[in-house]
């Protein structure tokens, strides 16, 4: 509450911030726009006053409407990335210092001359290296 010094208080008042608001945003309205609404008589004044008093126990969303103007405001400053740790959150630049690998296919098998008579080594694809190995012995063994 406002307006309130030892024992003495603001005609009609104590006021709270936002009845303060409503009175001096009205007043300056009502005196640059005095030529809008000069013709309507004493109604704009009164409806100011019922506004001053309306706006006394006004709260949005259980909270002081400045209090929600503020968090208001600040919902629409703050970054849209977030924040962690404190700091604004940003991705990290490009760095010649990262790991990084590529998967390439793997080579053809090639064929290699043999010294003498030409030969074919076939290798099976799959097993284990003893596997393999018996299988090239056999492979060489039959056409031998």
């Amino acid at each position: 509450m406002l307006g309130k010094l030892g024992d003495w208080t603001v005609p009609f008042g104590p006021y709270t911030p936002a009845q303060l608001v409503v009175l001096g945003g009205g007043a300056f309205v009502l005196v640059k726009g005095f030529d809008w609404w000069s013709w309507a008589g004493p109604v704009p004044i009164v409806l100011w006053l019922v506004a001053v008093w309306a706006v006394r126990g006004a709260q949005i969303a259980g909270q002081n409407p400045f209090t929600a103007l503020f968090g208001v405001v600040s919902l629409l400053l703050r970054h849209p990335a977030g924040r962690v740790g404190g700091r604004v959150a940003r991705d990290r630049a490009p760095s010649v210092w990262r790991p990084r690998f590529v998967i390439e296919a793997a080579p053809a098998l090639l064929s290699v001359p043999a010294a003498g008579p030409r030969r074919v080594v076939a290798r099976a694809a799959a097993g284990s290296g003893l596997s393999r190995l018996v299988g090239e012995v056999a492979v060489q063994g039959s056409a031998a």
